[in-house]
């Protein structure tokens, strides 16, 4: 349970499970055997992994929905399944150029000599996946590590056993146990997975948990990739269409009910607009979602625990002064919670204190875009930013004052599924990225390499020093 790693064990009655270390040692041995796999190799595990899920696509979304409670297979198609497939598929296109030494000539001193970077496996890459996104948070990772030719170790959320249970099926089913293996379990599993001395260690989840990972893994020297999370803005500027910025950030609010680590976390709008937004978010919601509590397209809060979060957190910003608007009714309790807009809050409510991870947006009104940017700058860098508006003065001017681990210009979320851009965090919304080519070198040394030419000036600069090597190290020093 990655969002547990630092909490007790649970007390159980029965024995826990094996030590990880023989499955981790079987990998490390399956290393050793091929430690640079060829394209060949590479493409045909990256087309495995293709077909493995395009075969189980429909079980997949049914266990999904069934750790969730409910979440819509169409969602799941979108989010998760397209996503990874799409991961895939970039990497087994490209595998062959990325894998290809990089050549050329040393810096002009050194000539005729060359130089060369070549990228070589890690090892045994482990991979700590959050409940959020189950699959696409494991299989995209998964991707890149094997386009790397590691060997890779999986750590399934507990939140969702269902998924967990599948994933375990169909890597044993598509992959040798000394390539890829899954590993389920609960605290004291996580806490020992993070200890093991994996080649890199890439986790996902929150960043109070994160820095019990990196931790953990300081004791190997264990690199790291931590994407975190954090409190991502949607700046509306003061020239942008208040109802379509209004239809987007409630559409990227709203998928997976705003358990997203890059949904909008809360709204910078101008305080003249704030009547126009309410309207239209409103109005928005009402046109994808007519109905509610038996909604099909509307994904339930994982679990009681998260749900009971949520509802803590309003409760606090109504207690002190925040105006609560539900933008939906719920006919009956359920594992939902309707999209509610929050407005008039504070620092001091904890909503603004902490990444909601929910289907909540509080509204933050300014008066200048300096005053925005001021306001997102004043606070922890975020892992991603919206910005919506035709300006492009405003438009650059968020670019370069601010700094978030990923930006998305008049629309939200759609920068995560670029396997062209590097995704990761900034600060304590993370260290690291991957995707595509960056996810390549993330699970790659890339070594460098200086060919030296029979020919070379290098014996002019050897002991004994003497005039000419002073005139020589005088004329490239001047």
């Amino acid at each position: 349970n990655v969002m547990s790693l630092s909490e007790p064990a649970t007390t159980v009655s029965e024995p826990l499970p094996l030590s990880l270390r023989p499955r981790f040692d079987a990998l490390r041995a399956g290393y050793a055997r091929t430690a640079m796999p060829n394209v060949a190799a590479r493409s045909t595990h990256l087309a495995t992994l293709t077909r493995a899920l395009k075969a189980n696509r429909a079980a997949i979304a049914a266990a999904i929905a069934q750790d969730f409670g409910h979440r819509s297979p169409d969602e799941t198609d979108l989010l998760e399944i397209f996503p990874s497939l799409e991961a895939a598929s970039h990497a087994r296109q490209h595998v062959k150029a990325w894998m290809s030494p990089k050549r050329q000539f040393a810096s002009l001193w050194f000539l005729p000599a060359r130089t060369e970077i070549r990228a070589q496996p890690l090892g045994v890459v482990g991979i700590i996946v959050p409940w959020n996104y189950p699959l696409y948070l494991a299989f995209g990772p998964l991707a890149a590590a094997l386009a790397a030719g590691n060997r890779v170790m999986l750590k399934m959320s507990e939140f969702t056993p269902s998924t967990g249970a599948l994933v375990a099926t169909i890597i044993a089913e598509n992959f040798a146990a000394d390539h890829v293996t899954v590993v389920n379990g609960d605290t004291a599993i996580a806490r020992e997975f993070a200890a093991l001395p994996f080649d890199h260690l890439l986790f996902t989840g929150s960043t109070e948990i994160g820095r019990h990972v990196m931790r953990a893994a300081a004791e190997n020297l264990t690199p790291v990739t931590l994407e975190l999370g954090g409190k991502s803005p949607a700046v509306i500027g003061f020239s942008a269409d208040v109802g379509e910025a209004a239809r987007k950030i409630m559409f990227g609010k709203c998928l997976n009910a705003g358990q997203t680590c890059i949904a909008p976390d809360y709204v910078l709008l101008p305080r003249a607009a704030a009547p126009a937004f309410v309207a239209h978010a409103k109005a928005a919601i009402a046109a994808m979602y007519p109905a509610l509590t038996d909604n099909p397209d509307y994904s339930a809060i994982i679990n009681t625990r998260h749900h009971a979060r949520l509802q803590a957190l309003l409760t606090d910003a109504a207690a002190q002064g925040a105006r609560v608007t539900p933008l939906a009714e719920l006919s009956q309790p359920c594992g939902k919670i309707a999209p509610t807009l929050v407005e008039n809050v504070t620092d001091t409510m904890q909503i603004m204190q902490t990444e909601i991870f929910g289907p909540l947006l509080p509204l933050v009104l300014v008066d200048s875009l300096e005053e925005a940017i001021i306001y997102v700058n004043g606070r922890p860098r975020p892992l991603a930013l919206y910005y919506f508006g035709p300006d492009r003065t405003e438009i650059n001017q968020v670019l370069t004052e601010t700094i978030a681990g990923g930006v998305t210009i008049n629309e939200t979320l759609l920068h995560i599924s670029q396997d062209s851009l590097p995704f990761g965090g900034v600060g304590p919304s993370g260290m690291g990225a991957y995707h595509g080519k960056f996810g390549f070198d993330t699970f790659s040394k890339l070594k460098p390499i200086f060919y030296q030419s029979p020919l070379n000036g290098l014996g002019l600069f050897k002991p004994p020093y003497g005039k000419r090597f002073r005139a020589l190290i005088n004329f490239l020093v001047r």
